[in-house]
């Protein structure tokens, strides 16, 4: 194969790569870095010999991500509170680049959920759920039996059926929920603001070692009324605030400005009633840098 033809058909797998990548790292430094590991190690090798292009791109950059992984969870066991993904957003006058389009359908959420999965079990559930790779697929990426492969799908699927909805979510609903939230947050109306959380509500928020955000998991509404009126008011009362509308890993969001600044970026998942389920909030600096 000759090297432009090389290139052609790595530039057209480029888009599934990433996908594959940010779903495994939720970085976007790390899964661009993942990527290009990749490209050296297919330029370095006689595509001629290779009977299924994708397959073998698909093989080793779900390899890299897993070795890349391994040592990111090392590091997160130490990160200064909750840890989230790196979002994507978009915005009108701000859209999301063209390598990014097939990685955002995968929702904060499930990122937030798949957390929980060590690096193998991830791979086997994403290559299956997102990409509908066979189990014998799976058992050659993973070095696996098809058998194991499919109890760690399994067993993923149960770990992270908790933590991402069961439904289609509907980005009018999370429009209007956001809207609703923060307008009675912006007046001090707990009442209001409670009311549209669900019962087991959860708040999310992370600054990371350089911004300040709660340093654990906010439970119910009480505590996450409470937490995100103080912190509203507080926000409300700095000159040269500012709100705009975005979308994050393509579900509504709000992007909060002070002086043109980033400060924060707000999303949310609902329930099944139409109440606000998890709240997700990015302030970590190194996590919204390509916005500011």
């Amino acid at each position: 194969m000759q090297q432009n033809n090389a290139t052609k058909v790595f530039e057209a797998e480029r888009p599934r790569l990433m996908a594959i990548c940010y779903r495994m790292l939720g970085e976007r430094t790390a899964s661009e870095d993942a990527v290009q590991d990749t490209w050296l190690r297919w330029a370095a090798t006689d595509q001629g010999i290779i009977r299924n292009p994708q397959a073998w791109l698909t093989r080793v950059a779900t390899r890299i991500a897993i070795d890349t992984l391994r040592a990111a969870q090392r590091r997160r066991e130490s990160y200064v509170g909750p840890w989230l993904p790196e979002p994507l957003v978009s915005s009108a006058d701000q859209p999301l680049e063209a390598a990014y389009i097939q990685a955002q359908e995968c929702g904060v959420a499930l990122l937030w959920a798949m957390e929980r999965l060590d690096a193998h079990e991830r791979a086997a559930f994403i290559l299956r759920e997102a990409f509908d790779a066979e189990y014998s697929e799976l058992a050659e990426v993973l070095g696996k039996s098809d058998a194991a492969c499919r109890q760690m799908v399994s067993r993923a699927r149960r770990r992270v059926q908790n933590g991402v909805p069961r439904f289609e979510v509907s980005k009018a609903v999370v429009s209007d929920l956001l809207g609703r939230f923060y307008a009675a947050a912006s007046v001090g109306d707990i009442e209001a603001a409670a009311r549209l959380l669900a019962p087991d509500a959860q708040a999310i928020s992370d600054g990371g070692a350089n911004a300040r955000a709660a340093r654990r998991v906010l439970i119910g509404p009480d505590e996450v009324t409470q937490v995100v009126i103080a912190v509203t008011g507080k926000y409300l009362a700095i000159p040269g605030c500012s709100t705009e509308p975005c979308e994050v890993n393509g579900l509504p969001g709000l992007v909060n400005r002070v002086g043109g600044r980033m400060e924060s970026l707000v999303t949310l998942v609902p329930d099944q009633q139409g109440r606000i389920a998890r709240l997700f909030t990015f302030r970590a600096p190194e996590k919204l840098w390509y916005l500011t």
